[in-house]
């Protein structure tokens, strides 16, 4: 049985529990570290201090966004006061086991820094909602609509250097087949359909794509129509994860071209869910969504 923490209401999941991955328990521990240190009513600076390091990373490690050194996790267990050996064992061992190297690791050379913690984030999320205004999502695109994207965005990258990305983003796909896959509900804009990357054969496929993965019992997938001018999401695409554990709060996540943007502050998250919720009324249904997409088939 699992060891629990002061204060958590919830166990750990332990070595004797279904397989986590390590980005779960780093967020897990860290959500926790952050409750202990809460209630000792000690601030992210002073705890910065203690682990000689600053506020930032005392928040990128209560976000589970960076791995754990357990002389670190040591450190601040002592300052928040906790003295139990067994809870100290646990806290020690979870630093030790959420730091095994995740399954992107291979693709290093081509990943940016910025969209690491990301891969973590949708491989715990329950639920996905997308919203995407100029290419299919990354989790419905063909290898050859893949290609033809990334060719968009890196065209003096040497071949070797597209393939890697091209394999890194089926990688990630592979979450659609998983026994435990999330729930993902995706909204698009038309203008995914109507827009011919990569030539027709292409998005002919690509097209064909989406209507299989939307057969799927875990994902919805909606269009909002030209004809709806002026919707809620005019400001551009973004997605939105939940997360089963209850210390993991909803995460929005905003990519530019070269950044992008993680939001968790409630106010934040409550408002995309607004947006999410209003142009999911007001795109079409999901049956509605199949007959355009073959619609859009038909007239390349």
């Amino acid at each position: 049985m699992s060891t629990g923490t002061p204060g958590s209401g919830r166990p750990f999941p332990g070595p004797a529990d279904a397989p986590v991955d390590a980005i779960v328990l780093r967020m897990l521990l860290g959500a926790q570290l952050r409750r202990l240190r809460e209630d000792a009513d000690i601030t992210p600076n002073r705890a910065g201090q203690a682990i000689r390091a600053s506020r930032s990373k005392i928040s990128r490690l209560e976000t589970g966004r960076v791995r754990f050194k357990v002389r670190d996790v040591a450190d601040l267990l002592s300052l928040y006061g906790v003295a139990d050996e067994q809870v100290r064992s646990r806290f020690l061992t979870l630093a030790t086991e959420s730091s095994k190297p995740d399954w992107w690791a291979k693709y290093s050379d081509v990943l940016p820094d910025w969209l690491e913690p990301y891969l973590g984030l949708e491989s715990a999320a329950s639920t996905i909602r997308s919203y995407d205004i100029q290419f299919a999502n990354v989790l419905f695109q063909t290898e050859d609509y893949a290609r033809a994207v990334i060719r968009l965005g890196f065209q003096t990258a040497p071949h070797g250097e597209v393939e890697d990305r091209v394999a890194l983003r089926l990688k990630r796909q592979d979450l659609l087949i998983r026994q435990d896959s999330p729930r993902i509900w995706s909204v698009m804009d038309e203008s995914v359909l109507r827009r011919p990357v990569g030539g027709a054969a292409v998005m002919r496929a690509q097209l064909s794509r989406l209507i299989e993965v939307s057969m799927m019992p875990h994902v919805t997938i909606q269009v909002v129509p030209f004809a709806r001018s002026g919707h809620a999401g005019e400001s551009g695409s973004f997605n939105l994860l939940r997360f089963r554990e209850r210390d993991l709060p909803d995460v929005v996540f905003i990519e530019h071209l070269t950044s992008a943007m993680y939001l968790e502050q409630r106010p934040d998250v409550e408002h995309y869910l607004e947006v999410m919720d209003r142009l999911s009324g007001e795109a079409l249904t999901p049956a509605a969504t199949t007959r355009i997409i073959e619609q859009a088939a038909q007239e390349i």
